[in-house]
């Protein structure tokens, strides 16, 4: 693939999925969904080009999003694991046996979940609604629900991926040399 094309293609990604974090202005219930779709969008890149590349588009859209996207929680969602999961995951599914790669795969969610709502509420200064009104029980239960969503998630991203692959990929090729 020629150099212009890898930087149309990034410049595309990058585009679309700040546009998608900053469309929670206008669909607010969509604090989760749209952070993991613009996530989606970074498998383009790691299966058309490479990982390389993909950590890059990251980094581009995770500054972009910290400085222009008004809800630093979808910011942080796309910074603290969305953005980079389809690279991780690419990583992970090559190089370890199933079993351990889920395992590890939920403990970095949960990880950077917690890391994340911590940046959040203590340098942030963003409240978490369900904290104060739940208490401390509010944590694990937010937790195992993440948890659940994650692997519906990383069911969903794999599918996605395979769909790509096997149907819209010579689409793709046809445009992008």
């Amino acid at each position: 693939m020629k150099q212009s094309s890898k930087c149309a293609i990034g410049g595309i990604v990058s585009a679309l999925s700040l546009v998608l974090m900053i469309s929670v202005a206008v669909v607010p219930f969509l604090t989760y969904a749209l952070p993991a779709v613009a996530g989606v969008l970074i498998v383009f890149i790691v299966v058309e080009i490479d990982k390389k590349w993909a950590f890059g588009v990251f980094s581009a859209v995770a500054i972009l999003a910290f400085l222009l996207v008004p809800d630093k929680e979808v910011a942080m969602m796309y910074i603290a694991f969305f953005g980079y999961y389809p690279i991780i995951k690419a990583i992970l599914e090559s190089k370890l046996p199933v079993v351990l790669d889920w395992i590890v795969k939920v403990l970095i969610f949960n990880l950077t979940m917690v890391a994340a709502y911590l940046v959040l509420i203590y340098l942030m200064g963003i409240s978490v609604d369900e904290i104060t009104e739940y208490g401390i029980i509010a944590v694990p239960m937010l937790l195992g629900a993440g948890t659940v969503a994650f692997i519906a998630y990383d069911i969903a991203l794999t599918r996605i991926i395979s769909l790509y692959v096997i149907k819209w990929r010579k689409y793709f090729k046809r445009y992008f040399k």
